[in-house]
């Protein structure tokens, strides 16, 4: 859909590299005990970062609001979103703050994360500058839970975004504290994509449907990412389910946001629902067969091939 503004998404989020380690059967051990990995890598991170990448190689113009610290993580992050065709104007480099990053122990499907929050939750509203809300025609919203300082401005951000005439789309991500609170979050969005076990928790419900059945009614849209099982969208009445493709999962990092990623970039160009869920799974799968969250995701045109297919 043709547009008079520069960008298609704005994504105020947080950066942080991944180290991701392939452990094995490795479990760490404290005790002082040294323990050998099967291999280590040192990726361009954090949620937001990697969905806008993503969004970015499927066609999409992003730009990107954040602060990362003056060190060797920083620049690496902002060198990665704009080898990948993000626009990094909006980032500002704070020698007084360290760049976020997490370490990661990855086995398939599954991994277990560390995270130093560090520049990820000093970005707070005065970090925001208001006429970014003019630029772009869709707000992206990433990582509340993490994203301590800028979290209570969430709500307003998301307001201001529909004054400006754009859509809003939310995927929390986990919170760490399990607290799941997310009042003002509903009120101005249009787009849903948390994953199976986030909505569960975010509902208060055990049961799938029940889950469903108590979030339908706060938000237009609904996307539940199942992992394995596929994934499913909720528009109204209309319920549409879609099973996961056949994968060798490498690493499972990112696949969640990449999914996002191949979702919206169907949605912001007004293809129907079910066609946005299997780009979504497509996108998110193709990534999770390769190490890293940048690392494996398609072009528009490689994920048109598949979605034909």
């Amino acid at each position: 859909m043709k547009s008079s503004r520069p960008y298609d998404i704005l994504v105020i989020g947080e950066l942080n590299v991944d180290i991701v380690i392939r452990g094995g059967d490795v479990v760490p051990r404290f005790g002082q005990a040294e323990q050998i990995v099967d291999d280590l890598s040192v990726n361009a991170g954090s949620s937001g970062a990697i969905f806008a990448v993503a969004a970015a190689k499927l066609g999409m113009h992003v730009l990107y609001g954040s602060i990362v610290g003056d060190d060797p993580f920083g620049h690496f992050m902002i060198a990665a979103l704009e080898e990948a065709g993000v626009a990094t104007a909006a980032i500002r480099v704070d020698p007084q703050v360290k760049t976020g990053a997490s370490v990661m122990l990855s086995k398939g499907n599954d991994r277990a994360m560390l995270t130093y929050l560090g520049s990820i939750a000093a970005i707070n509203a005065r970090d925001v500058d208001s006429d970014w809300f003019q630029q772009a025609r869709h707000l992206h919203v990433v990582s509340p839970f993490l994203m301590s300082g800028l979290r209570p401005y969430m709500p307003t951000m998301m307001d201001l975004a529909h004054q400006a005439g754009m859509t809003v789309s939310l995927d929390t991500n986990w919170d760490p504290e399990e607290q799941w609170l997310l009042e003002g979050f509903f009120e101005h969005l249009d787009l849903f994509l948390p994953n199976e076990q986030e909505l569960r928790a975010i509902s208060g419900e055990a049961s799938f449907e029940k889950a469903i059945a108590a979030q339908k009614a706060r938000v237009e849209t609904l996307v539940v990412k199942r992992g394995g099982q596929g994934a499913m969208a909720l528009q109204g009445e209309e319920r549409i389910e879609r099973p996961a493709d056949r994968i060798d999962v490498a690493d499972t990092t990112g696949a969640g946001d990449t999914f996002d990623a191949g979702f919206l970039s169907g949605w912001l160009r007004g293809m129907p629902v079910e066609q946005c869920l299997r780009l979504g799974i497509i996108c998110g799968g193709m990534t999770a067969t390769q190490i890293g969250g940048f690392n494996g995701q398609p072009t528009w045109e490689q994920a048109l091939s598949r979605l034909r297919e």
